[in-house]
């Protein structure tokens, strides 16, 4: 993502808790203890790009390579 609206970026901080407590289901949260607000968010906007591009790709074509 690239030059974030005041909304993307309060998603993506609000996105966070939804992360921790999926890591904290999967017994993943001491491994992303220690990392800063800023690698979390590059996580879920991670995320979010790949499920856009899918997304975009499906539409444009519905055959997945793989």
């Amino acid at each position: 993502m690239i030059d974030k609206t005041d909304m993307e970026k309060r998603a993506i901080k609000e996105a966070r808790q939804f992360l921790a407590d999926v890591l904290t289901e999967l017994g993943l949260m001491a491994s992303f203890h220690d990392r800063s607000a800023a690698e979390i968010d590059r996580i879920i906007e991670a995320c979010i790009d790949g499920f856009q591009d899918s997304m975009q790709r499906q539409t444009l074509n519905d055959d997945v390579p793989f």
